[in-house]
């Protein structure tokens, strides 16, 4: 009974345990759903803030993948690839005859790496650094305390010298050798521009800059294609700039410059120089002088000098008068005179080209049919000219004699140079026309020979030509023209009257195939008729034999000319005369078109004839026999 009971109470009690939990279980349970309880307000806008965000984070990865993946791919390639440069090697220049002007040769440029250079303490690494700047300033000839501070640099790589020939090379290879110096210091490879006649034709081939662009002349001009186009090899690397293995790696060859072959002579630019140079010393020319010599029947230019020249080698290094007072010249001074001394004086200056142009004019008026080359008394000269209030004499109208060359043919006018009579002949013509042929000899245009820096001539508008002007016009002055447009429209004279356009550059060469492209001569127009440029011809041999140009005559050829002087104008009288003789040879199948220019000349005389004919007549008797034209004449 008592087991019975003992159970029965065990078991009440239990159950009383278990009610006890299961109602403080039910009050946990209301209590835990009292406090979890969340308003939907709040719920709402957290998913709407969660779903923003998703949505933002879906866009971000669109822009960055689709619309900017391609650019980014960009920046990632480039910050793992590097580039180094293939330099092209700049093509070589030839005269007509083969004879290099201007080669590019192997050279190096020194550079150091300053990281490179460490010693096994601080200490050690000092040393090493004083002892390499003490060895390089030696063997480069820099200053020491400059170098020292580059050598102790943070910089990767410095360049401390270009341009290095292969004798100090080898010195500072056999330097590094005995010192045993391995690391810090670059030797690369480079090119040098290297002239091998030095100043021979020098205004027209030009020079180049350190880094071998040209920088005028030829050089300048023709540049892009001489320098060719520079290679490339593309390689990827990591963060640390160590290539990556098997990555892929780009290689795009150079190509070379193209060789150019000129149509200059090497041989006719030595006699033209020599006897140029000559001239401008004996006649006392401040101010220098220019020859151009042409084939008129190809336009080619064989041969075109100025006095002063540079050497091409050294071409920062003033000669003659541009080197006057040279210490005391400003920095923009002396790069003034430098750029001054590379000019092409026949294509960069203009100048008045006076009586030589009365050849001009005399082919309009034989092509108009306004005169005949021999009509007795078709002109008459009393010493001067009265035009419009406005006195204009003769060159022979001089005291003490005041003579005068009376009734006069137009050969004879031309012979004796006679200025009234070409005023008379420039009033029958009349403006209009004259500028109509000026313009067909092409002197309102640039001749397009290829030369850099050619100047635009200066003439009157038309409108603004009144009798003055024109009776000026007429014997070449009150206007100015280039050296060469002058020598280009006398050519055509010389060539049945067609007009060629001047040319410098003969062929240029693929240096890399082979292919040579030839440059083809250009015929611009026919500007008179072939029986106007025998009667001209004819006329320009009267003034050679019997004229003003009897000291440009040469032993055993036909020789035709025209002198010139003309004037320094009002305001700028500084200027001194200009004195030029233009001159064809031979007669018949005329080969070569010359015309000399000395500017003022402050010897015995500034006439064209006595100054510039006899240069010309020296020139011609070399240059002739050279170019195998047989003696014409007993």
């Amino acid at each position: 009974m008592n087991k019975k009971n003992n159970k029965l109470a065990k078991k009440i009690k239990n159950k009383l345990i278990k009610s006890k939990t299961d109602e403080k279980i039910s009050k946990m349970k209301n209590n835990l759903n009292i406090h979890n309880v969340i308003p939907t307000k709040k719920l709402k806008i957290a998913l709407m803030i969660s779903f923003s965000a998703f949505v933002f984070l879906i866009c971000r990865l669109f822009y960055l993948q689709i619309i900017d993946g391609s650019h980014l791919s960009s920046l990632a390639t480039r910050q793992q690839t590097t580039s180094s440069e293939i330099s092209s090697k700049r093509g070589n220049i030839y005269d007509s005859t083969g004879a290099s002007l201007a080669i590019s040769e192997t050279v190096d440029t020194i550079s150091i790496n300053p990281s490179k250079i460490k010693g096994k303490t601080d200490e050690k690494t000092a040393e090493l650094k004083q002892k390499i700047t003490k060895g390089l300033s030696e063997i480069f000839e820099l200053n020491y305390d400059e170098l020292l501070e580059k050598v102790n640099n943070s910089s990767s790589t410095i360049v401390i010298a270009k341009k290095v020939e292969e004798d100090v090379v080898n010195k500072l290879k056999n330097w590094m050798k005995e010192n045993k110096i391995t690391a810090g210091i670059n030797i690369d490879d480079d090119t040098k521009r290297y002239y091998p006649y030095g100043s021979l034709a020098s205004q027209i081939i030009g020079s180049c800059g350190t880094d071998n662009q040209g920088l005028a002349g030829i050089e300048y001009s023709y540049d892009s294609i001489l320098k060719g186009t520079s290679g490339e090899i593309v390689t990827s690397r990591d963060a640390s700039k160590s290539e990556i293995p098997n990555s892929q790696q780009s290689f795009i060859e150079a190509e070379n410059g193209y060789n150019l072959t000129l149509t200059l002579d090497v041989n006719i630019q030595s006699i033209v120089e020599r006897h140029l140079k000559q001239a401008v010393d004996d006649n006392s020319c401040s101010k220098g002088g220019n020859c151009i010599v042409m084939n008129p029947q190809t336009g080619d230019i064989l041969a075109m000098a100025s006095y002063p020249d540079y050497d091409l080698n050294n071409p920062r290094v003033p000669t003659s008068y541009y080197a006057d007072n040279w210490d005391s010249l400003s920095n923009q001074e002396r790069f003034d005179r430098i750029q001054q001394m590379w000019k092409i004086r026949s294509v960069s200056e203009t100048y008045e080209p006076g009586s030589v142009f009365k050849l001009i004019t005399s082919a309009v008026a034989l092509e108009e049919n306004i005169t005949k080359t021999d009509t007795q008394n078709d002109f008459y000269c009393n010493g001067f000219e009265d035009i419009s209030g406005t006195i204009i004499q003769c060159w022979k109208y001089q005291a003490p004699y005041y003579t005068t060359h009376q009734s006069e043919t137009l050969r004879e006018a031309l012979m004796n140079s006679c200025n009234p009579a070409f005023m008379q002949l420039a009033k029958r013509i009349g403006a209009p026309t004259l500028y109509k042929y000026y313009n067909a000899f092409g002197f309102f245009n640039k001749t397009l020979s290829g030369l850099p820096g050619e100047s635009s001539s200066i003439f009157y508008d038309l409108d603004k030509v009144h009798p003055v002007e024109l009776a000026t016009m007429s014997f070449g002055q009150r206007f100015t023209i280039t050296p060469l447009q002058m020598c280009t429209a006398l050519c055509s004279i010389a060539n049945n009257g067609y007009l060629l356009q001047p040319k410098i550059v003969k062929s240029m060469t693929n240096t890399d195939t082979g292919e040579v492209t030839t440059f083809e001569t250009t015929k611009v127009r026919q500007v008179i008729s072939s029986k106007t440029s025998n009667e001209l011809k004819s006329m320009m041999q009267s003034v050679v034999t019997d004229g003003t140009g009897k000291n440009a005559q040469v032993q055993g050829y036909s020789i035709g000319g025209k002198s010139g002087t003309s004037e320094p104008i009002a305001a700028d009288l500084n200027a001194g005369y200009t004195t030029s003789f233009a001159a064809i040879s031979p007669i018949e199948n005329t080969q070569v078109v010359i015309l000399v220019t000395l500017y003022d000349p402050k010897g015995d005389s500034h006439q064209g004839g006595q100054t510039a004919a006899p240069v010309v007549s020296k020139i011609l008797s070399e240059v002739l026999p050279y170019m195998g034209i047989e003696p014409d004449q007993k």
